[in-house]
């Protein structure tokens, strides 16, 4: 399949920079993916980094035209349902991510790791720490919140998210474990989008081989 961009933004020009390197066949991209012909759909896998808003309005076209679908977007917790159900009616293979980032997915495991051994003992507190830039639109992150739900299932307690937006920071994510004793903190920075793009194309080229509904850390390491 070729791979057709949703959005044009910073994220879209790194994704199509790292396409364009690995020699992928490449459809180009688009601020209006409804306006994609169908013919043209059908052939391509959608790689959606636009907003919450954008996404919410295009994801039925994408799920009912496109051949495949790779979901960067976030912001869209409260549908989610509807979303997987409408891809899985369409048969439509979907791979979405709060973060396609290897890095946070590898935080994502030790995070799981972490906290289900911290469980056992009890008398730690968990925290969540993130920065992102001013462009961001959500907040907490979607980042945060997976990171927050992977933690909430080990501890059975809520854990509270702090957010920052500052200049153009492009995601800091901090765990904090913290009891009466000692401190374990676990902190993954990006230095720029190009490790969430690397993930969005890597997801893109693997979502050509699957059927069905992933979320990106159940396959990244497969």
């Amino acid at each position: 399949m070729k791979i057709l961009i949703s959005g044009y933004g910073k994220m879209g020009r790194m994704i199509e920079q790292i396409i364009l390197s690995k020699g992928l066949e490449y459809a180009g991209w688009s601020e209006d993916i409804t306006a994609t012909p169908a013919e043209l759909a059908a052939e391509c896998v959608c790689i959606d980094f636009t907003c919450p808003d954008a996404f919410r309005s295009n994801y039925k076209f994408i799920a009912e035209n496109f051949g495949a679908a790779v979901i960067g977007t976030t912001g869209w917790n409260d549908i989610h349902d509807e979303v997987i159900g409408y891809f899985a009616k369409c048969n439509t293979p979907m791979i979405y991510a709060s973060n396609f980032s290897i890095g946070v997915n590898a935080m994502f495991a030790a995070a799981d790791y972490l906290t289900g051994l911290i469980s056992k003992v009890g008398n730690y507190s968990a925290s969540i720490d993130e920065t992102h830039h001013i462009h961001k639109l959500d907040a907490p992150s979607g980042t945060a919140k997976s990171l927050g739900a992977i933690v909430d299932a080990n501890m059975g307690v809520p854990t509270p998210i702090e957010s920052h937006r500052i200049g153009e920071v492009p995601g800091i994510h901090t765990l904090t474990l913290q009891s009466g004793a000692d401190k374990i903190v676990l902190t993954h920075e990006a230095f720029s989008r190009e490790g969430f793009a690397q993930g969005a194309v890597d997801a893109a080229v693997k979502i050509q081989k699957l059927n069905g509904i992933y979320d990106y850390k159940e396959i990244i390491f497969n």
